[in-house]
């Protein structure tokens, strides 16, 4: 890693984003716009964490695969003849031309530039007319691998081969979404992605932000979920790999519709408590998800520059939802009304992207309600100093 264009002050300054939320204020903002620091984030985030790419059921049977693309990283996750699910670089090792596209089945992944052939494992099977080629052996041309890891039926990737298990880290959260039983929860992959032009962080924040939600959505189809019953948790461990807020409704069963009530099968194993509440939780720097009783809405993000990401968004439901005949129709309710929602959520993400260009953007400081932003700096702060003194020590 080169050493970008800011020094030890810029990480000495991030102390005050990490401290008790009446006392935080948010991370400086040439972090949200800067294209030498989003170059500095991607070896200090997206090279070393568990990054979300997917759900275990789009590779379901042996010769699936999907691919992705995070932080210049071309992504290939396909399913072995020997049941394996594997990630790997979808980048040809003879010219870099990428050997997969979108998602489907297939035998093999054969290069459309000159036909060098993969396994589904990721071994280069075939490089036709390179028997000139000195020293040439094709088992040292393999597409590069990547660690894999299925927590709550999603697909974690880490390019870090070495990086340590993310469910270990994630205890907590698998705790407070245990009635929702996300490995079993159902639901068919994203359409088109979507492209937007402002940082990964914004998205992040809003996506977990108590504090605007009784004021940016005010309407029926919010209101029963006010600000004021958000809560935080203050007792997840310091290596958490993950963080979530919980915030009660005003009558059980809430969902975003335009009823108040959920009308899809709710998750059976929820408790009369978990009924009465709904939970926001995120798995930085990818995965967010938003769970009301009867649905669990998931954003996959993905970062691409310093001022643009992209998203593939999904719904799950509890098993067999899709069986009733109306189906279709209740979730079109859903959709409508949560689409209604994004919208104002996204016209807000531009804007505040736009503003964070300002020589005048501040460091704002916290309202109560905003605890998730600062549990959210807890956990990139401490990696941004990390490997700022690998930068600074020459460490690498």
């Amino acid at each position: 890693m080169t050493s970008p264009s800011f020094d030890d002050a810029l990480f000495d300054a991030m102390e005050s984003s990490i401290r008790p939320t009446e006392q935080a204020e948010s991370l400086p903002p040439l972090c949200y716009t800067d294209a030498a620091f989003y170059a500095f984030e991607k070896e200090a985030i997206f090279a070393r964490e568990w990054l979300c790419v997917g759900r275990e059921s789009w590779a379901a049977a042996a010769g699936d695969y999907f691919t992705s693309f995070i932080a210049d990283e071309p992504i290939l996750v396909a399913r072995g003849r020997d049941g394996v699910l594997r990630a790997m670089s979808s980048v040809c090792q003879h010219r870099a031309m990428l050997v997969a596209e979108g998602s489907g089945t297939t035998r093999a992944f054969v290069c459309p530039y000159h036909h060098w052939t993969y396994a589904l494992d990721g071994a280069l099977a075939s490089a036709p007319a390179m028997e000139r080629s000195c020293d040439f052996r094709k088992e040292d041309f393999g597409l590069p691998r990547f660690a894999l890891e299925i927590w709550e039926g999603f697909v974690f990737i880490n390019f870090d081969r070495d990086a340590a298990p993310l469910a270990p880290r994630l205890a907590g959260i698998s705790d407070i979404l245990r009635g929702y039983d996300l490995a079993h929860a159902e639901g068919d992959r994203p359409g088109q992605e979507q492209r937007y032009p402002w940082n990964w962080k914004v998205m992040f924040e809003n996506n977990n932000d108590g504090y605007h939600a009784s004021k940016l959505h005010q309407g029926p189809l919010h209101d029963f979920i006010p600000s004021e019953l958000a809560e935080f948790p203050d007792d997840l461990p310091a290596d958490t790999a993950g963080y979530y807020r919980t915030n009660r409704t005003l009558h059980p069963d809430a969902s975003f519709n335009a009823t108040q009530r959920a009308v899809l099968p709710v998750f059976p194993a929820l408790s009369a408590e978990e009924r009465h509440r709904m939970v926001f939780a995120n798995i930085p720097p990818t995965l967010s998800l938003v769970m009301t009783a009867d649905s669990v809405i998931y954003l996959i993000l993905r970062a691409d520059g310093p001022e643009s990401h992209r998203v593939d968004q999904g719904v799950l439901t509890a098993p067999g939802a899709a069986a009733d005949p109306a189906f279709r129709q209740k979730m079109a309710m859903g959709m409508l009304a949560a689409g209604e929602i994004i919208e104002q959520d996204l016209h807000v993400d531009a804007l505040v992207q736009v503003g964070l260009r300002s020589r005048h953007a501040p460091r704002g400081r916290y309202s109560w309600q905003e605890g998730a932003q600062r549990l959210f700096n807890t956990w990139l702060v401490p990696r941004y100093r990390s490997a700022w003194r690998r930068v600074a020590t020459g460490a690498g």
